[in-house]
């Protein structure tokens, strides 16, 4: 006997098979299907198929299906439009989803004609479709939307550009890189660019934070590119990238113009005078200056980081270059951690905008005497590391991240004056005493990082001279029956072998004294600037000479067969070639990452 289904039940098995048979046909775009569906349903068009509340119109426009909703629009009954405000699980109406497609312009032209007051609501989030508009950087959507609220004034305008976390149109398409629609929104409402989010950011801030956007080149290299992609796709990936930068620094120019943020500095302390002795903890001037402006930070609220100084942090240089332009005395501009530009350029190792603030000879004379709130001079800053930064990932090695710290630690120290070598921070350490304290874990690692990358090479080249010494007792064709007279005596080849086996000996042997030197190593600080670095280049050439050496000399043990026909020559190329090859796949992560160093190093390394 069959169990009685009540009525109930059946109504929501038929209202199941409805939402189905709906959603299937707007996933497969079958225009007619969903219409003649929706003359069936009570609520046409604007009935809920989803478990997020969406109706069939805000799918229709997720399908991206203009013509269809448009159908659908003139095919609802008057009697329902007052359900065109109906909002779906995070609040969005049917004009919220329109605003994120420029080719459904006409579609919002016909829903705010019939329900005007869509312009004005609010999803979860506060945003209206205008700001969903510049959110997705929809121009045309943008143009159309900002024309129907153009007669408010500014306290009016404020309700349609702002979400409720004070988030503005304006700092929704910077963070979106959408810098054209940007440009526009600064231009067409001024009274943006000075508004700040929740975080105190205002829109030049959250463009100084991005770095990516002044960046020409594209990710990858241009050879994968054109391996996995093909050339007109790397034009179209490398027209794209130069066209947001293009945009981003008209931008970054515009805004600058309008910012002013630098002039709001907190007073810096000019420390012209050595502190090196104990007894200044107590008493001198100086201490009492640190101690003094440690106070007016307590006291005062926090200016927060300005464009200038977010610029610097992330190495925007066009934005650093455009307010120095713009206005030079921004230069002396100091943060509430009492740092300067040098300082902050310094700490996160932005090299060209270390050098540009260098080659301003007059203010330069003034940056490098400035110390910060933690008494640290401009030399200290290069041992500070940099734990509120995420730079670029760099495949390196410890010794050769060690050696760019020494070499960053040289090149500030050319332009600290003399008297500030000896000068001692808050914590009595010295510029090179703090150095050393900062980066004792770093040397751990490079020392171990060496060892092991010395003792592994030392193992291959000690098994290449092994081979190479062996094969200088073994005459190639074999010696003559009656003379003792090697047969190929005369041969070219037999002049070849015996070069490269004494090469292929003598490069191995002097790879393994290079490593031994290494591993014989105190590991000083010092040393890690040169000299390590550079031995171990030294033996990674010889490593690779007597691994092509080596080659040669197998190559021409088996010369006699091939004049005799019994090798074929693409075979005796392969020889020649497989040791470096097999070479690489023993040292390859030690080399690897010694390429990338050596692509990686500063550009201007000091001696």
């Amino acid at each position: 006997m069959e169990p009685l289904m009540s009525p109930g039940t059946n109504e929501i098995d038929r209202k199941q098979k409805i939402n189905g048979n709906l959603y299937s046909a707007l996933m497969k775009g079958n225009k007619k299907r969903v219409a003649e569906l929706c003359q069936k349903i009570q609520d046409h068009a604007l009935h809920v198929i989803t478990v997020n509340d969406d109706t069939v119109l805000h799918m229709a426009t997720y399908a991206k299906e203009a013509s269809l909703v448009e159908n659908l629009l003139d095919e609802l009954p008057r009697h329902h439009l007052d359900k065109l405000t109906r909002q779906n699980g995070v609040g969005n109406t049917i004009l919220h989803e329109t605003a994120t497609s420029n080719h459904t312009v006409p579609v919002a032209d016909k829903l705010l004609k019939r329900a005007p007051g869509l312009l004005g609501m609010r999803n979860h989030n506060g945003e209206t479709a205008l700001f969903r508009a510049a959110r997705y950087g929809k121009t045309d959507m943008f143009n159309f939307l900002a024309a129907k609220v153009s007669g408010y004034d500014e306290s009016g305008l404020q309700f349609y550009v702002q979400r409720s976390d004070k988030t503005t149109i304006l700092h929704m398409a910077i963070l979106s890189l959408h810098f054209d629609l940007a440009y526009r929104i600064a231009l067409d409402y001024t009274h943006l660019i000075g508004q700040k989010d929740a975080d105190g950011m205002t829109g030049l801030q959250l463009l100084s934070c991005n770095p990516s956007a002044f960046k020409l080149e594209p990710e990858e290299g241009f050879i994968n590119l054109a391996k996995s992609y093909g050339c007109s796709v790397w034009r179209e990936k490398v027209q794209k990238q130069k066209q947001l930068h293009r945009s981003a620094v008209e931008l970054a120019k515009f805004l600058v113009r309008k910012d002013t943020s630098w002039e709001l500095t907190y007073s810096s302390i000019d420390q012209s005078k050595p502190k090196i002795h104990k007894y200044g903890e107590k008493g001198g001037q100086e201490r009492q200056e640190v101690h003094l402006f440690n106070k007016i930070l307590d006291k005062e609220e926090s200016l927060g980081e300005t464009p200038l100084i977010l610029a610097t942090k992330s190495g925007c240089v066009e934005i650093v270059e455009e307010i120095l332009k713009l206005y030079p005395q921004a230069v002396e501009h100091i943060d509430d951690e009492g740092r300067n530009v040098l300082h902050v350029a310094i700490k996160y190792r932005q090299k060209k905008i270390f050098e540009l603030v260098k080659g301003m000879d007059v203010p330069m004379k003034r940056l490098t005497r400035k110390i910060d709130g933690d008494g640290n001079s401009i030399l200290h800053t290069v041992g500070k590391k940099r734990k509120d930064f995420i730079s670029d990932e760099k495949m390196e090695g410890p010794a050769f991240l060690l050696q760019e710290e020494l070499l960053w630690f040289e090149r500030v120290k050319e332009v600290t004056p003399s008297h500030f070598l000896n000068y001692q921070n808050n914590m009595k350490l010295t510029a090179e005493g703090y150095f050393i304290t900062a980066n004792s874990e770093l040397r751990n690692l490079a020392k171990e990082w060496l060892k092991t990358t010395a003792e592994g090479c030392s193992v291959v080249a000690v098994l290449i001279a092994t081979v190479a010494f062996a094969a200088a007792y073994t005459v190639p064709g074999g010696p003559n029956q009656s003379t003792g007279v090697p047969v190929l005596v005369n041969k070219p080849f037999f002049v070849v072998f015996t070069v490269t086996d004494v090469l292929s000996l003598t490069f191995a042997l002097t790879s393994v004294v290079t490593f031994l030197s290494i591993l014989t190593s105190p590991f000083r600080f010092k040393d890690f600037k040169h000299t390590l670095p550079n031995k171990l280049m030294v033996g990674f050439a010889f490593l690779f000479l007597c691994g092509n050496d080596d080659g040669s000399v197998w190559s021409n043990n088996h010369s006699d067969d091939l004049q005799q026909g019994k090798l074929d020559k693409n075979y005796s190329i392969c020889s020649l070639l497989y040791p470096s090859w097999h070479l690489c796949t023993i040292l390859f992560p030690s080399l690897y990452i010694t390429i990338k160093d050596l692509q990686l190093a500063p550009e201007n390394s000091l001696h």
